[in-house]
């Protein structure tokens, strides 16, 4: 399997220790949810059915994980107060939570001093790392994504995970 043709879904599958997921934007516009973000916008109701909008493909991903005894965590680093669109991810992460994701949530002004990579991405194993890229307005950029398997790229974020992680609210217990 190469580093650059396998999805991600395939890297994960191969994943046995430890998947981390750094987010840092307070406003995605991907397409998989635009749909249930307008819903949340019009109702302020989070549609949290497993089955409905983007979750089928990513639920059994995570549970897979999990089984196989991977680590999942994933942390938020939030501006406060939070935009529409983190009153949403925060509304609907319950799934993650079912899934077997363990998530945070960082205040922005609580990572002035952490050295941060300059993009979203997934760290897998410790080893490798999956950048993601978007536009200024949050949509995926081209390409969306960046692979590298570089010891420094992925202790540098390692690192700022880690530092992030120890810092950062359970997600039972971060309001919005």
């Amino acid at each position: 399997m190469s580093l650059n043709t396998a999805t991600f879904a395939e890297l994960l599958a191969a994943t046995r220790h430890s998947a981390v997921h750094l987010e840092m934007r307070d406003s995605y516009a991907v397409g998989d949810e635009q749909e249930d973000f307008e819903e949340f916008l019009r109702t302020g109701v989070a549609d949290t059915d497993p089955s409905r909008s983007f979750w089928p493909q990513w639920v059994p991903l995570v549970t897979d994980a999990v089984t196989r005894g991977v680590v999942m965590r994933r942390a938020r680093i939030v501006s406060e107060p939070v935009t529409d669109y983190i009153r949403y991810e925060h509304a609907i992460t319950p799934v993650n939570l079912q899934a077997g994701e363990d998530v945070r949530w960082l205040p922005r002004r609580h990572a002035s001093d952490i050295a941060l990579p300059g993009n979203d991405f997934w760290l897998l194993d410790g080893r490798i790392v999956q950048f993601h890229h978007f536009t200024g307005t949050g949509d995926w950029a081209h390409p969306g994504k960046e692979r590298t398997d570089d010891p420094a790229v992925a202790a540098l974020c390692a690192a700022a995970f880690e530092k992030v992680w120890e810092r950062a609210i359970p997600h039972e217990k971060y309001t919005v």
